[in-house]
Order: C-alpha cells, then structure tokens, then sequence
C-alpha cells in the first residue's frame, strides 16, 4: 500500500491508541483483519502504523476502517477525522445513529440522493455484522429526542406525541443514560425553511407506503425500489425540512421511518445488503425521532431477518432480544409474537433445537392471546397464523424435523393471502425442502418447480435464491427422473 507524505504527527490517532491499549502490530492487524470482512486484502504492519503516527495519510477505505476498528474497541463511534485522518470512501457511512433529529434527516437525506442517483457502488457496499452494534445499543439506551419541531414555537407537546395513527402505545423505558457522543457538524447544512406540513401530506406518505408494500410483496424488491427511494428524495425530504409542530413532527418522522424501513426491505431482497443495512439503521432512528418505540422494535426486528438470511444467527438472536427488552411485555400479542419468531429464527439458524422452541413456543402463546379488538399497529397485523405457521416451517426446516417443517408449510399456504406472492414462494420452497429431506423426491420436484415458475415472474434475488438452495439440495438425486424433468421444467422457463 502506498500513503501520501505529511508532516505533522498525528496527536489523536497516537491517544486513541493509549487508550484502546493498541500496540502498532495489533491495530495493523486488526485493520487488515477487518478488510477481509469487506473482501480487501491489505498487508500493513507495525512500519505502517509508525508512518500513520507521525502524519501520513492511508489511501481508500483504510481510514474508515481504522476508525472501526477504534468503534469496536472502545465502543463509541468514531470516525476517521476523530483519528486526525481523511473522510475517504466511508464505508460506514450511513451506519451512524445520528445524535439529533436534524442530523438524522441530513445522514438519511444523503442516502436517498445518492442511491437514486448513477451510484451504482452504494448497492455493492459489502454488510457488516459490526455495525449492527452501536445502532442497537444506541437506541436500547439513548434518551428520547425532546423536540423534532421545526419552524414554529414550542407549544408543550413533549416527546410522548402520538407517533402515528394505529400505533401501539408503548412507555418508553426511562432512567437510562444517553450515549455520550461528540458534537457532530450536521448544522453546518443549509437549512432553508421550507413549506409547513399537514396531516394531508402524512397521509399521502402513508398511503405511498401502501402502495408500494403491496407491490413488494406481489412482485419484488427490484419492481419499484428506485421509484420509492426518488419518492423520499422529492417529497419526503422536502417535507423533513418544512415547517412543524411537535405533534405533526412526530407523525412527520413516524410515516418517513416507515418509508426508509421499506427501501431497505426492497434493497434487502435485491441483494444491495450493505445498502439495505444502512436504511435500516436510519429508520431506527427516524422512529426514535417519531416517538415510536414500538416501530423501532420492528425495525430491529427487521435487520434480525436480514442477519438470519445472511447467516449471522447469533446477532439476529442478540437483535430480537434488543427489540424484546426495548418495547417491554405492555406490547400487543401480535407484536410479542413477531418479536418471539424472530428470535427463535436465530437460533433456528444456529441449531440450537431447545432456545428454538422455547421461543416459538413463546409466539404461540402470544397469538394464541390475541383478539380482533387489540390495539395492534398497522405494521404488525400481517403476523397471524399463516406468518406464524411459516415461521414455525422454517425453524424446523432449519433444525432438520422435516415432518413438522412439512405440516407448519402446508398449513401456512393454507392460510396465506393470495397477494403476499413471494412469501407463498418461500413457503412453497421451504415445503419441497422438507418433502425432499423426507424421502418424497417426485413431490418435492413438482413443489420446486412450481416456485422456479413464481420466481420467474418477480424480480427478487431472495425469490432465486431461494430456488437455487432447493436445486443444491437435489444435486446427489441428479441423475434420478424427477430431479432430470425437475431441470427441464425449469431450462423451459428460460
């Protein structure tokens, strides 16, 4: 690697490493340790640490990582120019859960512009199970936002305004400590009044999120996400920066959280994980700005499923139990439900077959004590018995019990609306998973090949996905007959 001269020492990078108790080897390796993660291989040593101290400055993404590896040592977030080193390609920007309702808008704000623009690099931006760390903690234990605001006196509105219509009531869990942070530079964007927001306008934000949902779930993540992400840019921003009272702001943050949460959704689905993780860590706190500790927990939520889907089953266990201990047991049984399967979800990927069913256990409990007149938020409702009957396909598919993955997947599809398409195709392929794993390889292959059709049809890289994991299943049948007119029906699909 070659790094540009300079002259002056680097005073703050040399304290940060007293601090974190760093020898010039061990920062060097833990800097080239954390490249691997995003696919870098860098070769620095103890000689490059020296030259760093006394002012040179490390070229690429060097100086963002640096300053991770600082984040993780001393857990608090720090960023390059807190090292005394240049902003170059931030790889983590965008991961910062940002110290004011302001500086929240500018961070989410330029997301927005960049991924609607000819940014391609955003959507390759490589997940890291790391940055999950700081948002949630942040959120678990950071003080409620006293005033969102903007362009009108305080009225005595505080920060228990109602977030949204049809949003449970949750206290919010008082007596911590906020997150000691530095002062960030997020005033120093220009901040031109713009025009005052009303209820018609929060309506609208809600009914595009509708919109947009229902082609998500009948479609794919990729059928419409650059029209919703250049929504957000057009309407959404403009309206974050206008006018507002507290209660209106609070509904204000509420509906644009909600929005941010779903382009990362449909980012998620089409792969762009890296992307998809940074909106989420922004709606989280967008809905802390709402007021709305209830959606913050499905956020979290939310990014555990994303980590199951990945892999990382311990940090999707850690997520929901964050969201669990974040919104407290005075929640909705729908909510405890969805909270209780995402965690079981992790363990699930972890093979850990008890915590797995004491948590799914717990999810049946919760539904079981649900009723038509619960004060259940609009974003939990689609957690009934067909999402928990695919919940419970998908655990034991995971654990191996393939009778049971079997019968929760025939039951869910039972039961599953028509309109929620991709969630029928992974159930479907979660039940010829399980009909293969039980011996039954020529029903198993008309399954997968049904859900190969669906797959065809959407534009969501989890829908292929999904159907390539069955077909590495069927590798050592490939010469029986069910599994050659299995490649057939699907090469014709073309």
């Amino acid at each position: 690697m070659t790094d540009r001269p300079a002259h002056t020492p680097n005073r703050q990078l040399a304290a940060l490493i007293a601090e974190a108790g760093f020898s010039n080897a061990g920062l060097a390796r833990r800097v080239d340790q954390l490249g691997i993660e995003h696919g870098l291989d860098l070769r620095y040593d103890k000689t490059s640490v020296t030259r760093w101290l006394r002012g040179q400055q490390p070229r690429g993404t060097t100086p963002a990582l640096i300053a991770e590896v600082f984040t993780r040592r001393l857990g608090r977030r720090l960023s390059a120019q807190d090292l005394g080193l240049d902003a170059c390609a931030p790889v983590y920007a965008g991961l910062e859960f940002a110290a004011s309702p302001s500086e929240a808008v500018d961070i989410v704000s330029g997301l927005w512009r960049k991924d609607s623009g000819s940014h391609a690099e955003l959507r390759k931006i490589a997940f890291t199970p790391a940055g999950l760390v700081v948002p949630s903690r942040d959120w678990l234990i950071g003080r409620p936002d006293d005033r969102v605001a903007r362009g009108e006196p305080a009225t005595g509105e505080g920060a228990a305004a109602v977030a949204g219509e049809n949003t449970a009531r949750v206290p919010v869990q008082g007596g911590r400590p906020a997150v000691p942070r530095q002062r960030r530079t997020a005033d120093r964007v220009d901040r031109t009044q713009g025009s005052k927001v009303t209820s018609g306008d929060i309506a609208a934000l809600r009914s595009v999120g509708e919109l947009f949902r229902a082609l998500d779930h009948a479609y794919g993540g990729g059928h419409a996400r650059q029209a919703l992400v250049r929504y957000l840019e057009h309407e959404a921003e403009p309206m974050l920066r206008g006018t507002y009272g507290e209660a209106t702001g609070r509904r204000l943050f509420a509906a644009v959280a909600d929005l941010t949460r779903l382009a990362g959704w449909t980012s998620y689905d089409i792969a762009a994980h890296g992307l998809a993780q940074r909106y989420f860590v922004q709606a989280l706190r967008l809905a802390q700005a709402a007021g709305d500790r209830a959606y913050g927990s499905y956020v979290l939520v939310t990014m555990s499923r994303q980590a199951v889907y990945l892999g990382h089953g311990r940090e999707a266990v850690q997520l929901a139990r964050v969201a669990q201990q974040g919104i407290g047991s005075g929640a909705p049984p729908a909510v405890q439900a969805l909270l209780h399967s995402a965690e079981a979800r992790g363990h699930g990927v972890l093979g850990e077959v008890r915590a797995c069913t004491a948590a799914l256990a717990r999810a049946e409990r919760a539904l079981e004590t649900s009723r038509p007149g619960d004060d259940t938020p609009y974003w939990a409702r689609f957690f009934d018995e067909a999402q928990l009957a695919d919940e419970l396909a998908h655990c034991h598919r995971d654990l191996q019990q393939y009778r049971a993955a079997s019968q929760h997947a025939e039951r869910s599809l039972q039961l599953r609306a028509a309109g929620f398409a991709r969630s029928r195709l992974f159930c479907r392929v979660v039940l010829a998973t399980a009909r293969l794993g039980l011996g039954e390889l020529e029903q198993a292959c008309t399954l997968g090949a049904e859900a190969a059709l669906q797959a065809s049809e959407m534009r969501s890289v989890r829908a292929h996905e999904y159907v390539r994991e069955f077909e590495r299943r069927l590798e050592p049948y490939r010469d029986a007959a069910p599994v050659r007119g299995y490649r057939e029906r699907v090469a014709a699909l073309g």
